[in-house]
């Protein structure tokens, strides 16, 4: 689903990615903040269009350019019992802590907050665990 935001000038790229960290101070007495305030913290976003309309901004400290965004779904490695396309799971980080499993990073991804409920876009296929626990690669919103 497409959404629109601003963002700058010098990111305004068509197939660039940002992470929406957040509304910020400078942004509260903007006439357009409810443009850019309208999306997911945390979420990660990648620029379908770039539109031709700029707009001055005091975060930023250049123009910002209005954008076509669309959410992107990220990977992690989840319980194959959660992993149920299109219903919602929270995420739970195991309690492996095996750094040197190439899964490592599916199975504690930085972007994901434990106990937090995401929806799960996709089925990738199996995850190998050493442990032998029961894991699939996911897409995650």
């Amino acid at each position: 689903m497409a959404a629109i935001t601003l963002i700058s000038e010098a990111q305004a790229r068509e197939g660039g990615r940002f992470y929406y960290v957040g509304p910020q101070a400078e942004c509260a007495g903007c006439k357009l903040k409810g443009v850019c305030f309208n999306l997911e913290q945390g979420a990660l976003y990648e620029i379908t269009a770039v539109r031709g309309q700029a707009h001055d901004c005091a975060f930023n400290e250049d123009k910002a350019r209005v954008v076509e965004i669309k959410k992107v779904a990220r990977r992690a490695a989840v319980p194959k019992k959660s992993a149920i396309e299109g219903s919602v799971t929270t995420f739970q980080r195991p309690a492996c802590q095996r750094l040197d499993c190439g899964n490592h990073g599916s199975c504690h991804p930085e972007e994901f907050e434990a106990g937090r409920k995401y929806t799960v876009v996709e089925i990738e296929g199996d995850a190998e665990c050493p442990l032998g626990e029961s894991l699939v690669f996911v897409k995650l919103f």
